[in-house]
């Protein structure tokens, strides 16, 4: 009975983390697009948009030592550990992209980031919520 106390109760904590960084993640690529925008009207869009390329980046680093603890902690699969790999791959590319100012592939690779990174909060939102009987078992 003491296992699975103890087991229940660190589940919760390893998914605050892993909710949170994915929030992070997906809170930083939306500072991205709206300093993005600044570019065109403003002379301190710049520095914003290069700082928050920076927190971006981190905060990708950080949702991959999410998954990653959260895979080797829990049990779990490593599918979404290796799925945050392939996201920081595409950060990387990202921030190359953008030093080597390329906007034709930099913009829309930041929109298609900004879908994943939601993509992933909602999973990682979802996960551990108590399921809902289908309509079918609700009727009988």
């Amino acid at each position: 009975m003491t296992i699975e106390t103890e087991t229940t109760a660190s589940a919760p904590r390893n998914l605050t983390f892993l909710r949170t960084a994915a929030a992070v993640q997906t809170l930083t690529l939306l500072f991205q697009a709206s300093t993005a925008g600044l570019l065109l009207t403003s002379s301190r869009g710049y520095w914003l948009h290069d700082l928050g390329s920076k927190v971006m980046y981190a905060a990708a680093m950080l949702y991959l030592l999410a998954t990653v603890l959260d895979w080797r902690r829990g049990g779990g699969s490593p599918r979404p550990a290796l799925y945050a790999t392939g996201f920081l791959l595409l950060a990387s590319a990202q921030v190359a992209l953008g030093v080597a100012q390329v906007p034709s592939l930099h913009v829309p690779l930041g929109v298609v980031m900004f879908a994943l990174s939601t993509l992933a909060l909602a999973c990682a939102v979802s996960r551990g919520l108590p399921q809902r009987p289908a309509a079918r078992d609700a009727v009988q």
